[in-house]
């Protein structure tokens, strides 16, 4: 069961239900505002939605994506050549956080996140810690920054630790990068989070979509799930709503 607060169905709501996903769609796969959303669906489904409501089904709905989550990803494989992580920074009412990611190589799985405003080794362990029971890779990449190596080699004592100067500079960490760009795109868009809580809910929605309904270009159309495995009937696909 997800630890995130909120809302873990569609029960009592007004809209129906595909109005509630092509909002949220458009939010998570787009660089759409609220307002550009409640415009769309007036003139494309003559449906009056408010801003303050698409805000609100964007951060509600967290926990009920993250059961899906939880519910799938027993079956899926990260056991790979890499695991890649680094570190960017966001904002909170005006206040400087850190959001730690950590990334498959070959599927692109974000296999998770951590919301911080400290920049440690203690949010390096949380980060690792979070995803140990995932898989095991032949090693993890990171940037030179010290906060990794200790938690590192206390959670994955058989794995190699890769410390590279700069994910920009060599062309193997062009996966985390790439994940950084098109998180930072669509962040951008936000303006900063008002909450942390909104904050965690919004970033644990934007990665459950990253993960399981975007296609990538660079995975032959699939998305990470399908590489690590995930292979859903038409009606699990209606169950999960990741309708084909």
């Amino acid at each position: 069961m997800s630890s995130l607060a909120g809302k873990i169905d569609f029960k009592r709501m007004r809209h129906p239900v595909h109005i509630i996903i092509t909002a949220l769609s458009m939010f998570y796969l787009g660089k759409n505002s609220f307002r550009n959303i409640a415009l769309f669906l007036r003139i494309v489904f003559n449906i009056k939605v408010s801003h303050t409501t698409i805000s609100n089904w964007c951060k509600s709905f967290a926990p009920m994506f993250d059961n899906i989550r939880l519910e799938l990803i027993s079956a899926l494989d990260f056991n790979s050549d890499e695991w890649h992580v680094d570190e960017t920074v966001v904002k909170i009412n005006g206040i400087k956080y850190y959001i730690w990611f950590i990334v498959d190589s070959e599927t692109r799985f974000v296999l998770g996140f951590h919301l911080s405003p400290h920049r440690d080794s203690p949010q390096a362990f949380t980060l690792l810690n979070s995803a140990k029971e995932l898989g095991e890779p032949r090693s993890i990449v990171s940037d030179r920054y010290a906060a990794y190596k200790v938690p590192v080699k206390s959670i994955f004592k058989n794995v190699s630790h890769i410390r590279v100067e700069s994910f920009k500079d060599d062309i193997s960490n062009n996966i985390i990068e790439s994940f950084n760009h098109q998180f930072k795109t669509w962040y951008k868009t936000k303006q900063g989070f008002n909450s942390y809580t909104s904050a965690n809910n919004l970033i644990s929605t934007f990665v459950f979509f990253y993960n399981f309904v975007r296609p990538h270009s660079a995975l032959n159309g699939m998305t990470p799930a399908q590489v690590a495995g995930l292979n859903l009937t038409k009606s699990q696909k209606r169950k999960y709503l990741l309708v084909a």
